[in-house]
């Protein structure tokens, strides 16, 4: 909460968090399946999680200490790794608390998962939704992969991005999808970047990455 709290402080136009499940399904912000004193999130409560790690909040604390800012909401639920749910729950349950907020949040949606994504599109149609790739995906095949899905934005990785980034966001546009770069924290490739048209840069520096955009 308090890097949140930081990084709209240093001017960022918003937050990535990454959203959990709970065993009784209490939606929290969490990057790893498991964590110290705990165990497995997945196989835990939300008062078994509360008593050893306070400072984990809720995605709804979190979106609460973010409002009026931009939220980009990871779902984690990766195959192969602790706590995994074969039936993505975690796209439902997010759904439901966002639609609980009664729009009130300014929400994207992303997943490494295309799955997960694609659940949550089926739910929630009207919120955009951006495919989250790694290195060795290629920007171009995961771009038209995301626009058959019927997704919104790619954020690909800015390793091995950089190289075809203006075929990709020429391309991007013309199916008037986004592309969220991550994670861009040289000023230089900031400003390459930016030069070619990419929609945002998610950055570790907010601060300085206005600052190499002369703002």
């Amino acid at each position: 909460m308090p890097a949140f709290t930081l990084a709209l402080a240093l001017g960022a136009d918003g937050v990535e968090l990454d959203a959990r499940r709970t065993a009784d399904d209490v939606v929290v912000v969490l990057h790893d399946p498991s964590t110290r004193r705990l165990g497995v999130l997945a196989n835990a409560s939300f008062d078994q999680l509360r008593a050893v790690r306070p400072e984990v909040p809720t995605l709804d604390e979190a979106l609460d200490a973010c409002a009026g800012a931009l939220v980009n909401v990871e779902l984690k639920n990766l195959p192969g790794e602790p706590g995994y749910d074969a039936d993505d729950r975690i796209a439902d349950l997010v759904a439901a608390r966002l639609a609980a907020r009664d729009g009130a949040d300014d929400v994207l949606v992303s997943s490494f998962n295309l799955e997960v994504l694609d659940r949550y599109h089926a739910v929630d149609p009207a919120r955009p939704t951006g495919l989250l790739t790694l290195r060795g995906f290629d920007p171009r095949d995961a771009l038209q992969l995301a626009a058959e899905r019927g997704h919104q934005a790619l954020h690909p990785d800015v390793r091995g991005f950089s190289r075809v980034a203006a075929a990709v966001v020429e391309r991007a546009h013309e199916l008037a999808l986004g592309v969220h770069v991550w994670t861009v924290n040289d000023a230089t490739r900031i400003r390459r970047l930016a030069a070619v048209g990419v929609d945002a840069l998610i950055t570790d520096v907010p601060d300085a990455a206005r600052q190499a955009l002369g703002r």
